[in-house]
């Protein structure tokens, strides 16, 4: 059986640079890269602030996940990425004010350090659609 694969893309430099896409959905699955709070200029969002940095880097993911046909309800799981698992509450309180209701599965772990160092976050989202 042949799925149709269809690539989101967001159009920073990186997604070439490094060979990826922001989204990938095959078949009724979509999976978006791991996502920072950066800005279209390439700027940090929310430096110092894990809670901002989660929202915004949710909403970005959000965003590829609509690209892809999918949405919010749609989540079965989230993986984060944290510089230091001692943020948690904040971090928990962003992923909880966008899934509080879906209840995905869910990965907190704390990684040595991300690809800028003002990073305190990244968010992976998976998703399963009906259509």
């Amino acid at each position: 059986m042949s799925r149709e694969r269809r690539q989101v893309a967001s159009g920073t430099e990186w997604e070439d640079t490094v060979g990826y896409s922001r989204a990938v959905r095959v078949g009724d699955t979509v999976h978006v890269s791991g996502t920072t709070a950066t800005d279209e200029n390439g700027d940090v969002v929310g430096v110092g602030e894990p809670r901002e940095q989660t929202r915004h880097a949710l909403e970005l993911g959000i965003d590829a996940l609509e690209a892809a046909d999918a949405s919010v309800s749609d989540v079965v799981r989230t993986r984060l990425f944290v510089t230091d698992i001692d943020d948690w509450p904040e971090i928990g309180a962003a992923h909880a004010e966008f899934f509080d209701d879906v209840r995905p599965a869910a990965t907190m772990v704390q990684v040595e350090r991300l690809i800028d160092p003002e990073h305190l976050v990244e968010v992976e989202l998976e998703a399963i659609c009906e259509n």
